[in-house]
């Protein structure tokens, strides 16, 4: 009867230590992922009915490029996101990619390279334009292979800028040319949008007071054709594990 009671206290406490061991690692997991998001703004979505891994990636303040921008300012470094797109798209964990953006735009090169590498991911993205995606945040909005934006969402259209000394020569004025035709190029061959009517809303002079260019909110967005459609973020993970589920169907 003893040897009984020792038994059942034995498994009582073997039960309680494990109980605490799972606690503890959860306790763990939440840390790490709180750490995560904090330092690099990107999460594993991965507690879903559908099973699928969703890598969430969040583009906020300004987007730095090759020189470091004042520490009081908010800011998305493409060094950080360049390398973790290539390990999405090495990876066979993760099913797709989910953009939110919420940037003032930032250094052209920084902005088109992270275009460039959300276009040629095999895996399915969904973008979703909050706040706004403005100037070259315009670029990587339209980079995925569906957008959404809020209502309240903005995106401002304009004109390349250069910081820093001009040289007043033709051939500043040709390099601002190829770097506008760099942008306006990529953006109309991810979008409906055409060219012309792109360079149109750049070049709006009745609506920035102190700057030529176009603000389009929420549904203007849609019905120029830059982003696809009005929506939050049901509708954006949705439609992405939509993608993921016909891709898996397609491979099979």
């Amino acid at each position: 009867m003893g040897n009984s009671q020792d038994h059942k206290k034995e498994k009582k406490k073997y039960t309680n230590e494990n109980e605490d061991e799972k606690k503890a690692a959860k306790a763990d997991s939440e840390k790490h992922k709180d750490a995560r998001i904090e330092a690099t703004g990107q999460l594993t979505l991965d507690e879903n009915e559908s099973e699928h891994n969703l890598h969430l990636i969040t583009i906020i303040g300004e987007r730095a490029g090759h020189d470091n921008l004042s520490s009081s300012s908010k800011t998305t470094k493409y060094e950080h996101i360049l390398p973790q797109l290539a390990a999405i798209e090495d990876s066979k964990k993760i099913d797709g990619v989910l953009i939110l953006l919420n940037t003032m735009g930032g250094d052209v090169q920084a902005g088109l390279a992270i275009a460039e590498m959300i276009s040629s991911l095999s895996k399915p993205t969904v973008s979703l334009v909050l706040g706004g995606s403005h100037s070259i945040g315009v670029p990587i909005a339209v980079s995925t292979d569906y957008s959404y934006i809020v209502p309240t969402g903005t995106m401002v259209i304009h004109p390349v800028r250069l910081n820093g000394m001009v040289i007043g020569v033709q051939q500043t004025f040709d390099y601002f040319k190829q770097i506008q035709n760099r942008i306006t190029g990529f953006v109309c061959a991810h979008c409906k949008i055409s060219k012309t009517r792109l360079e149109e809303l750049m070049m709006e002079t009745g609506m920035l007071t102190k700057d030529v260019g176009t603000v389009l909110v929420g549904k203007e967005a849609v019905e120029e054709g830059i982003i696809n459609e009005v929506g939050g973020i049901r509708d954006a993970i949705k439609q992405l594990h939509d993608m993921v589920e016909r891709k898996k169907a397609d491979t099979k």
